[in-house]
């Protein structure tokens, strides 16, 4: 445990800022699985909300810092595909 008083401040700022991010990537797994289920089901207009709902998620992670860029394409493009897959 750190003694100075401004990096106890900063273990605390710390674990906030890694719940955030653990709030993200975990509703981000989530959405992808409900994308998922919205394909294997065949309904088209759920899948294009589930998967613009995924992408905006996915960008606000990106821009905050919880996923990295490159982490957030990989993703994007995997939904991407996915959801392709169901209006072809």
């Amino acid at each position: 445990m750190a003694n100075i008083k401004q990096q106890r401040k900063r273990v605390r700022i710390q674990e906030r800022q890694r719940g955030e991010n653990l709030r993200y990537r975990s509703t981000i797994k989530t959405l992808t699985k409900r994308l998922e289920t919205a394909v294997s089901d065949g309904d088209a207009e759920r899948v294009a909300a589930e998967y613009r709902e995924l992408v905006r998620t996915i960008d606000r992670a990106a821009t905050r810092g919880a996923l990295h860029g490159n982490t957030a394409a990989r993703k994007k493009s995997r939904a991407a595909r996915l959801a392709s897959g169901v209006s072809s």
